[in-house]
């Protein structure tokens, strides 16, 4: 916890000089390297084996993994979606502490990471793990990296959906850690962990596999990163003098 405190501090303060563009821009790079890894391991199909059989999945329909941690949690991602849009004429909480351009960037940033996340599950050919034939569906299990081959299923499922409803507020980190570094930090952390355990209530539901909840946090935080870098680069013009 010290490293990650630390590590968010010096972000914060070599903010302005573009050092911490160049660290985040690497570092999100360099989170693919486990993600593609995850892929290649076949620890997908392992992890799904543990909660499905041939019979499915048992908790697919587990009042409290559908209720508690996937009905309720998207209204509540929907909610603060709608509170966060509000909030660039009526902030509330820390979020004064924002300037109208920092909370509508918020506001755009949330909205931008799931619109991402909703077009590539729309566009995709995976199917879920409940569809799969192992499972007691009916398609094969297929590489979401061969998008030129059908599995035999529905598809749309990759990446996860329903995590993205906590991943894409990562962006809160972006926009408070120049103002406020104990409350971004704060809101990184519980972004992140709400994220994951939606995604491991839908793995244990047979919904989706791990990677798609890893694909999820990091396209939600290359959204995220993308728009803050674009908005403070154009303040910076805005404000050079001429």
């Amino acid at each position: 916890m010290c490293l990650v405190w630390e590590f968010s501090e010096n972000i914060a303060l070599t903010d302005s000089s573009g050092a911490s563009d160049r660290l985040l821009l690497a570092l999100t790079a360099l989170a693919l390297v486990p993600i593609v890894l995850w892929d290649l391991s076949g620890l997908d199909l392992a992890m799904a084996r543990l909660a499905g059989d041939a019979a499915g999945f048992a908790l697919r329909d587990n009042r409290l993994l559908v209720l508690g941690l996937h009905e309720i949690p998207r209204f509540l991602g929907m909610l603060g979606v709608v509170a966060l849009v509000a909030a660039v004429r009526w902030p509330l909480g820390v979020l004064r502490r924002l300037d109208a351009r920092a909370r509508l960037q918020l506001a755009l940033s949330v909205l931008a990471a799931l619109a991402a996340v909703s077009l590539l599950k729309n566009t995709s050919r995976s199917s879920c793990p409940w569809d799969v034939a192992e499972f007691g569906g009916v398609a094969s299990h297929v590489s979401h990296w061969n998008w030129r081959l059908r599995d035999g299923g529905p598809g749309r499922c990759f990446p996860a959906g329903h995590a993205s409803a906590a991943f894409a507020y990562l962006a809160g980190w972006f926009v408070l850690r120049r103002v406020a570094p104990g409350a971004a930090m704060a809101w990184l952390l519980a972004a992140l962990g709400a994220g994951l355990v939606l995604g491991l209530a839908q793995q244990w539901r047979g919904a989706h596999y791990m990677s798609h909840t890893l694909w999820t946090a990091w396209v939600c935080w290359s959204v995220a990163l993308a728009i803050d870098v674009a908005c403070r680069r154009a303040t910076r013009r805005r404000l050079a003098p001429v």
